[in-house]
């Protein structure tokens, strides 16, 4: 007689397992990218942007083809994903992303890249201290990369001159904007954080507010009103459907040749979107488009501030990013500096709480004086003959 016996577990194989997803294009393969999922790319200088797309998917790894940091400039996207766990490594073969098969189950061990249980490639594992290194080296190439800048912002204006310089091409929002204040709400670290030190500011100003990308998620979590929408094709990958129906209004970031990927997902959410074919970044046109709409004052929220994060932009970026907040010039304020230059609108209770301290103040002034005591001796007085008039009407001939 045969006995059944249960069979013993797989053993558990070492590293990250995952799905590869794997495109030259980025965004292409972010749009496929699930949880767990195992990132194949071909994408040198990962920038601080798309490293929070990939966050967004909760992939588990990223297996790039080109340098993750090429010292040209220090790049803020792998210090991002390091710090949130996620595996880098760095290969030095480029036909992997031709050759591999979108779909099949892969592994990361260490510095080896297996398929389906066969060595692919072996290559460089990027962890928090060695990208701290490399980020520090890649400092000492801001010289050239500034130098180089006045020619690619040059070539820049000379390309989007109409847009930037005259507006031309932006479309025209509904919601009115001329002398009011505009909130721009970018996705970011502190996006969270920075909303919460909005929220008087908001409740009581109640500025137009618009949201670009994965800001739209933050205001849905925060349940801000929201007026308008700004998505690109990195914004399509990673906003939630919800995030997408919050905005009455959507604007929809497309190229020189009106294409845009993922374009087919608002049509199947019945939003029907105006259409800014620019080669700014998306947060850039929404800043333009305030500044277009005659706005008294725009303050920028999750958008890039600092030197490192201005510096951590593709070339056309770094233009865009430069010459939209040239123009817009001192009607651009940080979300961080508004809760220091903004003290509140006065409420009436504190006016009257003001007003019935300095009477009490006033009265125990008047009664330290001689005349004052007599004024409060005599009110005292006849006080308590009125209470004792009244207390004799209503109850005194009660049995």
């Amino acid at each position: 007689m045969k006995f059944w016996t249960r069979k013993p577990p797989a053993p558990e194989l070492p590293g990250t397992l995952g799905t590869i997803r794997v495109d030259r294009r980025t965004s292409a393969a972010l749009l496929r990218a699930r949880p767990g999922d195992i990132l194949v790319l071909a994408h040198r200088d990962l920038d601080r942007e798309t490293a929070y797309a990939i966050l967004a998917r909760e992939v588990a790894a990223v297996v790039n083809t080109r340098p993750f940091i090429s010292g040209r400039y220090p790049n803020l996207g792998p210090q991002v994903l390091t710090d949130a766990g996620v595996v880098l490594i760095e290969l030095d073969d480029e036909s992997l992303v031709a050759t591999l098969r979108d779909g099949r189950s892969a592994r990361v061990h260490e510095d080896r890249f297996l398929v389906e249980e066969e060595l692919v490639a072996t290559g460089r594992v990027l962890t928090s201290e060695l990208v701290a290194e490399e980020m520090e080296l890649a400092r000492t190439g801001l010289v050239s990369q500034l130098q180089s800048f006045t020619h690619n912002a040059t070539e820049f204006l000379r390309r989007e001159q109409d847009v930037l310089l005259h507006g031309l091409g932006a479309p025209t929002l509904r919601i009115p904007m001329a002398g009011r204040p505009v909130l721009v709400v970018a996705g970011g670290p502190d996006t969270d954080r920075e909303l919460r030190g909005l929220r008087r500011f908001v409740a009581e100003q109640r500025p137009v507010v618009v949201g670009v990308d994965t800001g739209l998620d933050a205001l849905v979590a925060a349940r801000v009103k929201t007026h308008a929408a700004v998505v690109g094709k990195t914004g399509l990958a990673e906003v939630s459907d919800e995030g997408l129906r919050w905005a009455p209004e959507v604007v929809l970031h497309t190229d020189r040749t009106d294409r845009v990927t993922g374009g087919e997902r608002l049509e199947s959410l019945g939003i029907r979107p105006s259409r800014f074919a620019s080669e700014a970044t998306t947060e850039d046109l929404a800043l333009l488009l305030a500044d277009l709409g005659e706005a008294s004052v725009v303050i920028c929220l999750g958008t890039h501030a600092t030197l490192d994060e201005f510096l951590d932009r593709q070339r056309s970026g770094l233009a865009s990013t430069f010459l939209t907040r040239l123009r817009l010039g001192p009607r651009l304020v940080d979300a961080d500096a508004v809760p220091t230059l903004y003290g509140g609108r006065t409420r009436g209770w504190q006016l009257a709480l003001v007003m019935v301290v300095g009477i009490l103040a006033l009265a125990i002034a008047v009664a330290t004086t001689p005349v004052g005591n007599a004024w409060f001796s005599d009110a005292a007085h006849a006080l308590g003959d009125w209470f004792g008039d009244t207390y004799d009407s209503w109850f005194g001939d009660a049995p």
